[in-house]
């Protein structure tokens, strides 16, 4: 099983980006997760640049999620709200018609953000039948380094909790 996370962070230092790097290392046998870090890289969606060969970084995120079998998206908040680039993202997603069935939970990297969170579920729901509330895992990280990340994820009790939530959704996405 093929699972893709995306980072909603254009940072190259990101929280979430470390977040997903360290979740991915603990995937359970026979689930590999895929860290997609580029979300700073896509052009401005705009239906126009669909009607001819998509810009490569778009052609390689579609890619990417048409190979997954579920997507795990952590995103920080900007001025309490979407940052501009994954919004951008899930634009570009939508009009390829590729998210509409995909598996999809949402993880997160502070204690903060309840008002983007609120906004990402409403935008996931109404691009995905399988977007799932009910599972959803969330850590507090800020303003951790990378290194202080790993070492707290990878506490026992941290441990499996991310364990217990990436089988969750491993099973949710092999029964629909």
């Amino acid at each position: 099983m093929k699972i893709l996370a995306i980072s909603g962070s254009a940072r190259r230092n990101s929280t979430n980006t470390t977040m997903l790097r360290v979740v991915s290392t603990m995937a359970p046998e026979a689930v590999s997760i895929s860290v997609f870090d580029q979300i700073g890289g896509l052009p401005v969606f705009s239906p126009d640049l669909e009607a001819g060969e998509l810009p490569p970084p778009v052609r390689d995120l579609m890619d990417q999620v048409a190979a997954s079998d579920g997507l795990i998206i952590s995103s920080p908040e900007y001025v309490r709200s979407i940052p501009g680039g994954l919004k951008n993202a899930i634009d570009w997603l939508v009009s390829s018609h590729l998210l509409a069935e995909k598996p999809m939970v949402l993880m997160h990297a502070s204690y903060r953000g309840e008002e983007m969170l609120e906004a990402l579920r409403t935008v996931l729901h109404t691009v995905s039948s399988r977007f799932s509330d009910d599972l959803f895992l969330r850590f507090s990280l800020m303003p951790l380094t990378p290194d202080q990340i790993s070492e707290e994820l990878s506490t026992s009790e941290n441990c499996h909790r991310i364990k217990l939530f990436l089988e969750s959704f491993a099973h949710l996405c092999r029964t629909g």
